[in-house]
């Protein structure tokens, strides 16, 4: 097997394992959301962060900034003019800075790596 063939297989399971992760994030964030809108007290904690971007590509940022924007309870605000860090508001912030890993590590590194 050529090396761009097996890069290619690589990146196929890298997407269809991504896929999966995120599927499970959205159902996660309807859930949240939906109990936050349904139930009479209020369970959010709305805040914005700044996610700390390390030179990705145009499409990587396209598909990183719409995956945010899809997902419930986060939207993806403005992309610093130096292109280094993404604003994002996010409906529940109990630790921004857990939630800021959290999308460098799960959303960030996995996109560069597939795309």
């Amino acid at each position: 097997m050529s090396r761009d063939q097996h890069s290619w297989i690589k990146r196929l399971w890298l997407g269809s394992r991504f896929f999966v992760f995120y599927i499970g994030e959205l159902l996660l964030a309807n859930l949240r959301v939906a109990v936050d809108v349904l139930t009479p007290r209020l369970r959010s904690n709305p805040g914005i962060i700044g996610v700390r971007l390390s030179e990705l590509t145009d499409r990587q940022l396209f598909v990183l900034t719409n995956l945010v924007t899809m997902t419930p309870g986060t939207l993806s605000m403005e992309v610093s003019e130096d292109r280094r860090t993404l604003y994002i508001h996010h409906m529940f912030l109990p630790d921004p800075e857990a939630a800021r890993k959290q999308i460098e590590v799960d959303y960030v590194k996995r996109i560069k790596e597939i795309f």
